[in-house]
């Protein structure tokens, strides 16, 4: 099963993260199909740039987003 998550990058109590498309026996930081965004929680107001046909393309062939990321689309209006 194909799921849309993120993938937690950057230094110790400071972390941001990557919208990938990624096989979901995958571990969480490791292989992955596609990155379609990220997401940076660090910021005020938290930043989120997501690439609407690429999220819209894999949502179509059947990718399942996970929760945190079916908010953030929500808040980005895909």
């Amino acid at each position: 099963m194909v799921k849309i998550r993120l993938k937690r990058m950057g230094q110790k109590k400071s972390p941001f993260y990557r919208i990938v498309v990624a096989d979901g026996r995958a571990p969480r930081d490791g292989r992955f199909i596609e990155e379609i965004g990220y997401y940076d929680p660090n910021q005020e107001p938290s930043v989120v740039k997501v690439n609407e046909e690429a999220a819209k393309k894999w949502l179509a062939t059947g990718a399942q987003p996970t929760d945190v990321v079916a908010k953030l689309f929500k808040q980005a209006g895909i």
